[in-house]
């Protein structure tokens, strides 16, 4: 059976199952031991959060979630990077891609109070809205997504465990487009115009369309702030670049293409609108060993 995205008919959110083999056999989580079902090609439709992983950081209705590999057998250390073409990996960053919901399951362990006490927990439907590469607790790679709660199903519980992300609540989101009103004001200063390409977008109504791109993103656990020396007016091709990590920019505000170290503009701003550097470069830093490269080749050149 292929992967099957979304809720399953006659499983409701607070689910309660035994064990892996009860969640195989109700179609919520396939894999019986894998904790990442999905593919590069397909997505991936579930995932087991339990512990695992020491990176892992569960807040309720968001979670920074760990990729798979890289890890002894026989303990919870990495001893190894991790790899994005690994299957679910690589699956949740297609899923990230085609916004594609995935079923979380919480199975029992001591780091998050809305893991059950016994078996696993069916908590509802997710999306993955960031992915990236850091640095884990054990000095290896890892691959890190944030999954957030899909609004509209029943609570968590507890429900005064639940750890707000005061970024995210004053922003509209969606799948990498934060609209905040101050997105809206840097577009209308460039006209819409991309700070990269330059281009306008058309819209039918005789308008155009530009997005606002966030240099460090918004939310835990990068902290990145709502405002104007953090935003960018990028075309959608250049943003959706920009975010999955194929463009950075440089100390001088050059717009690096990250595959074949291409400087290919540099960025246009106005008026009194500057992004800080503190922001380029931690931006830079998530798509390590891609950022050291970058900054060696610009620091020779």
């Amino acid at each position: 059976m292929g992967k099957f995205f979304g809720p399953i008919g006659g499983v409701a959110v607070g689910r309660l199952f035994i064990d892996r083999r009860e969640l195989h056999d109700a179609f919520v989580h396939r894999p019986l031991q894998a904790g990442i079902s999905g593919t590069k090609s397909d997505g991936a439709d579930s995932v087991v959060v339990s512990g695992g992983y020491s990176d892992d950081d569960d807040h309720g209705d968001f979670i920074i979630y760990t990729g798979h590999g890289g890890k002894d057998p026989n303990s919870n250390h990495q001893i190894k990077d991790q790899s994005i073409d690994a299957p679910g990996n690589a699956g949740l960053i297609t899923s990230y891609v085609n916004a594609l919901p995935v079923r979380v399951v919480r199975g029992k362990h001591k780091a998050s109070p809305f893991a059950p006490p016994v078996g696993y927990l069916y908590s509802g439907l997710y999306l993955v809205t960031q992915w990236w590469l850091e640095s884990g607790q054990d000095g290896y790679e890892v691959v890190r997504f944030r999954l957030e709660r899909i609004d509209e199903q029943p609570q968590l519980e507890p429900q005064n465990a639940n750890v707000p992300d005061p970024e995210f609540s004053t922003t509209i989101v969606s799948r990498r487009i934060r609209d905040s009103a101050l997105a809206r004001d840097v577009k209308k200063l460039y006209d819409f115009h991309c700070q990269v390409c330059d281009t306008q977008v058309p819209t039918f109504d005789g308008n155009t369309y530009a997005e606002g791109a966030h240099v460090r993103p918004l939310g835990r656990p990068h902290v990145g702030r709502d405002a104007l020396e953090n935003i960018l007016c990028l075309c959608p091709n250049h943003h959706t670049q920009f975010d999955f990590g194929g463009l950075v920019l440089s100390d001088n505000l050059e717009a690096v293409e990250t595959h074949n170290m291409t400087v290919i503009s540099n960025l246009v701003f106005r008026k009194n609108h500057v992004v800080k550097m503190e922001n380029v470069r931690y931006h830079r830093q998530l798509w390590t060993p891609v950022a050291q490269v970058l900054t060696n080749e610009l620091a020779a050149s």
